[in-house]
């Protein structure tokens, strides 16, 4: 996913007047959590609070605003909307939503936000792109993630994602070293030998939020034997995601495993983001 701040900047810089919509409360079930954004521009729309008639209220109410007869007057309103039949939802619960007019010093704060949450997004290796490489790299092209896909073959990175980073080197093990903490290392490239070299470091980082290798039940009973000859330990052995996407689902297909596989790595790195 191609970073927030730089899009962000885009749109401040093309939109004109904007204004800022913020959900300021959440009670119940509701489309969005306390703190979700999204920037309003007469032709414009940047992010969204949930969509249904609540953005559409929020949306009329900021072009509203930003209108040139009444922004001279305009600091910031709220909404208090239930979310019932009322309005055509039913989600049940109650979002208060505060729409405030973009000035100069808030437009910093918000590019400054947005360049610290994009610093903090989790980092994903994958190692391999081969045909699973290349549809989980399109997977994650999607979310908010940095994305490095790791390859010995020089053709095997050709067609990735503009938004995923790429790295070609006779030594990928190299890159499990110098990972930041919290990492998911997703292992399938086109050799057991090297994806066992691989896996075997990447349980060697205690701080890995993800350690999957694409594989059956006897490549994950091989990988076993030779991590026991070569000094890993059960406890080590027992982080291991082998195959990646569960066994639930019977689909080899690529697109199937990476989404079933993408869906996995995003809950194991926000469930050890909300730990730390």
């Amino acid at each position: 996913m191609t970073a927030t701040a730089p899009r962000l900047r885009a749109f401040l810089d093309s939109a004109g007047p904007a204004a800022l919509v913020e959900v300021a409360d959440a009670k119940g079930s509701t489309p969005r959590e306390r703190g979700a954004q999204m920037l309003v521009s007469a032709g414009g729309i940047f992010g969204t609070i949930g969509g249904g008639t609540l953005e559409f209220m929020a949306i009329d109410r900021a072009r509203e605003m930003l209108r040139e007869d009444a922004q001279a007057d305009a600091e910031s309103v709220f909404l208090d909307v239930p979310l019932g039949p009322e309005i055509g939802q039913c989600c049940g619960g109650r979002v208060s939503v505060q729409i405030r007019p973009i000035d100069p010093a808030l437009r910093q704060n918000l590019v400054e936000t947005a360049e610290a949450e994009d610093a903090r997004r989790p980092h994903v290796y994958v190692f391999g792109g081969g045909h699973v490489g290349h549809a989980l790299s399109s997977a994650f092209a999607l979310l908010p993630l940095h994305v490095t896909v790791i390859e010995t073959r020089v053709e095997a990175l050709e067609g990735m994602p503009e938004t995923v980073a790429t790295s070609l080197t006779p030594v990928p093990e190299e890159a499990v070293r110098e990972a930041p903490s919290g990492s998911a290392f997703v292992i399938l490239t086109h050799d057991h030998a090297l994806d066992f070299l691989i896996v075997s470091e990447a349980l060697a980082r205690t701080d890995a939020a993800y350690v999957g290798m694409i594989g059956s039940k006897t490549k994950k009973a091989t990988f076993r034997s030779w991590f026991a000859k070569n000094g890993g330990n059960a406890a080590d052995f027992s982080r291991l995601i082998c195959p990646i996407g569960g066994e639930t689902v019977k689909d080899k297909r690529p697109a199937v495993i990476a989404a079933l596989a993408a869906a996995e790595i995003m809950t194991a790195l926000f469930s050890a983001v909300g730990k730390a």
